[in-house]
């Protein structure tokens, strides 16, 4: 929504359209984003009822393709109806489809339009009244009701009777003979509701009827439910679309499955489709097996091969009843499953893939069509409150209604429209309670077994600290600029890489590079060895939990070697094999460790382990206890023993405290009780992301950690400015750089940085300032703020001697060489595949031939061909430095501008252009390059 109204010419902020990062939006803003777009995309309108031109219903045709009734009731009072979820929910009485009919009537019949636009409408409408109880006439302006409805309506239009279906009925009889009386398209899904409704209470007494006379069985399952999941079954089975949010462990699966067969039993449903992560598809198959008699089969192969499935299943009769698929297939298959398959029931397992509500999954998800729908979670809430809003838009968009207005009503805003707090939580727990059913274990589970946490301390070797360093510091200098400006979006994602570079170094740095053998060091792979060899004694199973393959592949590697048996559940592994692998843990007492990603941290029923290892912390807590929740749930018959590995003096350490934080969101609108807060604080914003980064790397800081008698002690871990400013220069410049110092004069003035370089200070010391800017960004004290000098070697030389020789007078200061302080042993550089080789080879021999080619020019005095071949050179130098450091490598000089060599691509651009203007040395700019071109190994 960010471009501008084409048609008309104006701006967003002209046509009153706000933009979409500020979240505050008023009705009238709505209204006009909806006409924006009614103008913008293409609709076919159509009348079903030309003799009416205006007051009239309509058929609208989408680009989608999918088509959407209108109905125009009164243009003067905008009483409008239209079939698609956007006007249900919004409240805002219009929707695109109804703007984009008004639009084509402007066009075809503009006169019948601006009669209706200063009279009321001229057609007796019988719609569902406000209160969505009962019916009501909306009469003509200063019209009484007709005499073939009198009997059924007064003279306001009230109903005077709640026989529906007589009303109803006698009112198709006169819409057939009067063209002026129109029973209302929403009529029909009113009357649906009442229904159902009316069937659901009745379904309900029959049921509990035939259990109390015995005619039933209590249990619509093979095995016993427990009274609080007997109490999910009716929720789910009798409110028809409702969320199940038990805390992982509960058993979900069972609820939903037993629903089912008690709706199969009431002969409502003959067809249910299970959508679930592709991981959970055969553990759905074997909990229907075990809990039920009735028939099951999984949807796989190709789209072709699926949808042949889904024809023949809708054929048969006598079916199985659980058709069992996962989201990747429904997304595909959405228009043959609402078409040919037309299942009864849907239910989400692990619906929070459908929690981000503008992604492709959570659109397709969304238009499945079904009368009963049951959406499984453990976690409606994992990061802000909106996922719990897209989940709950699934059963009734109309329960919260529209994005804007769930936004306006539950969260506060800065003055940049941006949340920075939740609001009304009691309200918003109070509108999805009718929906969402949700049990703690500390509610229900008496008889679940004792649960134990331990931290685990690990150190980082040399080579991961050196690493770590590195990763931390580039992070340090992107919260420096963001202290200054807003992050750019590639900057934002450099941000989340290294964040996510130094987590991964937390485990080892096998998993950034697993070519050099030397970087399978790992400081937790002895930690995880002793607590499963403890286990082997104790007979006891264990459950190991990794982010990163390439950790738990350390792991593998030590098993074989220890001769312990494993199970392998990753990404990587094919859906037959994860659950080959999944039987054999729980049958075979051989198989003694099952090695995860977060593939298996959702949904697997894994009781047989008694021990879960979490080798590194997810993000999110609920992640966590995901991965917990495996072993430690229903019918877990012994104690369960949790470890969690951590690096001390990481970002690993810090995240503990954060991760307690987070839960608060969600308890306060899931669990709430009499001390459940309201309204919360949120951390949002640029300042509060700069705080997060802070304590996640420690800049600044002081953490605490475990000493060596069992106790704790105070570690400090930041890395002050000056002599990040050094590293970087360092990093920067190489050998040019001669010296780096910080002089602090004794009278209290403003300390210096003092840089010297060989050549060029003038043209390097705007991007000096630039990088002191970045790292002393937050010093509030400007006087302490060192101010910036850059000198050649040979001006920096000529004012020692001056000074020497008593010529200049120096003021009494005090002198600290920070390239001392800022000796760091780089990591050793990884190998190089064949295929970089080969391009890196590429690379330097073009660089090598344009040196050549510009010296050969300048020597015979053809200096403007000369600089122009050595400004060929900048890419080719960029790319090879690229790829002998494991940068990205750049595809045009334009990109060396945000690689790690912009510093090079600045000197080189100044250099190129001074020797263009006929001032410069060519010789010393091809001997720079060099230089540079000799360093890169490889």
């Amino acid at each position: 929504m960010a471009k501008s109204n084409r048609r008309s010419g104006k701006s967003r902020s002209e046509a009153g359209v706000p933009p979409l990062q500020d979240w505050r939006t008023t009705d009238a803003e709505e209204i006009e984003r909806r006409r924006e777009r009614a103008r913008e995309e293409r609709m076919q309108v159509s009348n079903r009822t030309p003799e009416h031109p205006v007051f009239s219903n309509f058929e609208v045709r989408s680009a989608s393709g999918r088509t959407y009734g209108v109905e125009i009731r009164d243009v003067r009072g905008s009483e409008f109806s239209c079939q698609c979820v956007d006007f249900t929910a919004s409240g805002l009485g219009t929707c695109k489809h109804v703007e984009a009919v008004l639009l084509w009537l402007k066009r075809r019949h503009r006169v019948e339009l601006k009669v209706a636009q200063q009279g009321a409408s001229t057609r007796f409408d019988i719609v569902p009244d406000r209160t969505g109880e009962g019916l009501r006439l909306v009469l003509p302006s200063g019209r009484s009701v007709p005499r073939s409805l009198m009997e059924w309506f007064d003279a306001t239009g009230g109903c005077l009777t709640r026989d529906w279906d007589a009303v109803l009925s006698h009112c198709r009889k006169v819409e057939a003979r009067n063209p002026a009386v129109r029973i209302s398209q929403d009529v029909e899904p009113w009357r649906l509701v009442l229904e159902r409704r009316r069937e659901s209470v009745a379904l309900r007494h029959e049921y509990e009827e035939k259990v109390q006379s015995g005619a039933w069985p209590v249990q619509e399952t093979l095995m016993p439910l427990l009274p609080y999941q007997r109490e999910g079954m009716l929720h789910l089975a009798f409110k028809e679309r409702a969320l199940l949010a038990d805390e992982m462990g509960l058993g979900k699966t069972i609820q939903a499955i037993a629903a089912c067969a008690l709706l199969h039993r009431l002969g409502k449903v003959r067809r249910v489709l299970v959508v679930s992560p592709a991981s959970l598809k055969g553990e759905w198959e074997e909990q229907i097996r075990r809990f039920t008699p009735l028939p099951s089969q999984l949807v796989f192969g190709h789209h072709l091969k699926r949808r042949q499935t889904y024809t023949q299943l809708a054929a048969r009769t006598d079916g199985p009843v659980f058709i069992l698929t996962n989201y990747e297939q429904v997304v595909a298959d959405i228009d043959e499953i609402n078409g040919v398959l037309r299942p009864d029931v849907v239910i989400l397992d692990e619906a929070q893939r459908i929690k981000n509500w503008d992604t492709q999954t959570s659109r397709q998800i969304k238009q499945l069509a079904s009368r009963y729908a049951f959406v499984l979670t453990g976690t409606p809430i994992e990061n802000r409150i909106d996922e719990l809003r897209s989940l709950v838009d699934f059963l009734d968009p109309s329960l919260l209604g529209s994005l804007f207005r769930f936004n306006r009503e539950f969260y506060q805003f800065d003055d940049r429209g941006r949340p920075v707090g939740c609001r009304n939580l009691d309200v918003l727990h109070q509108r999805v309670k009718p929906v969402l059913l949700r049990r703690r274990k500390s509610d229900v589970e008496s008889e679940l077994p004792n649960r134990t946490d331990h931290l685990r301390f690990v150190k980082l070797t040399e080579r991961q600290r050196r690493a770590y360093n590195e990763f931390e510091h580039e992070v340090s200098m992107l919260a420096a600029k963001a202290e200054r400006r807003p992050l750019t979006k590639a900057e934002m994602e450099r941000l989340q890489i290294f964040l996510g570079m130094m987590r991964m170094t937390c485990d080892t740095n096998y998993i950034l590079d697993d070519k050099d053998l030397t970087n399978r060091e790992c400081p937790k792979l002895p930690e995880v060895m002793s607590i499963l060899f403890e286990a082997m004694t104790e007979n006891a199973k264990v459950i190991v939990f990794s982010e990163w393959e390439r950790m738990l592949e350390l792991v593998r590697l030590a098993c074989a070697d220890a001769g312990i048996e494993i199970a392998w559940h990753t990404g990587s592994v094919t859906q037959q094999k994860r659950r080959e692998d999944i039987r054999r843990f729980k049958e075979d007492p051989a198989c003694r460790v099952f090695l995860s990603t977060d593939a298996g941290a959702t949904g697997l029923n894994l009781q047989v382990a008694s021990v879960v290892v979490n080798c590194d912390l997810p993000w999110n807590p609920a992640r966590l206890e995901q991965r917990i929740a495996r072993a430690w749930r229903k019918f877990q018959s012994k104690p369960v023993t949790v470890f969690n590995l951590v690096s001390e003096e990481t970002i690993e350490q810090r995240m503990l405290d954060t991760l307690a934080t987070k839960r608060i969101v969600a308890s306060s609108v899931l669990d709430r009780d009499a001390d459940s807060p309201s309204d919360i604080q949120l951390r949002a914003g640029r300042k509060d992301m700069l705080e997060r980064i802070r304590q996640l790397t420690g800049a600044g800081q002081v953490v605490t950690g475990p000493d060596e008698n069992g106790g704790s002690k105070a570690v400090p871990v930041s890395v002050d400015a000056p002599t990040g400013f050094a590293r970087r220069m360092r990093e920067r410049l190489g050998s040019q750089l001669v010296g780096c110092e910080l002089r602090t004069p004794s009278d209290g003035s403003a300390p210096s940085l003092v840089v010297v370089v060989e050549h060029g200070a003038q043209a390097r010391a705007p991007w000096v300032e630039d990088l002191r800017q970045e790292l002393f960004a937050k010093v509030e004290d400007l006087k302490s703020t060192p101010r910036i000098e850059v000198l050649d070697r040979a001006t920096f030389e000529a004012i020692e001697r001056m000074m020497a020789a008593g010529l200049i007078v120096a003021v009494p200061q005090e002198r600290r060489d920070l390239l001392a302080d800022a000796v760091v042993t780089p990591p050793s550089p990884p190998p190089l595949s064949e295929e970089e080789l080969k391009r890196l080879g590429e690379a330097k021999a073009r660089a090598n031939h344009l040196l050549r080619r510009a010296r050969v020019l300048g020597e015979a005095e053809f200096v403007d061909e000369s600089w122009a071949s050595l400004g060929e050179v900048v890419l080719p130098l960029g790319i090879a430095l690229s790829i002998a450091n494991r940068h990205p490598v750049p595809e045009k000089v334009d990109d060396l501008r945000s690689a790690p060599w912009n510093g090079l691509w600045k000197e080189a651009a100044t250099d190129v252009v001074a020797l263009g203007a006929g001032a410069g040395d060519w010789k010393a700019l091809a001997q720079r390059f060099a230089g540079l071109l000799e360093g890169v190994k490889g």
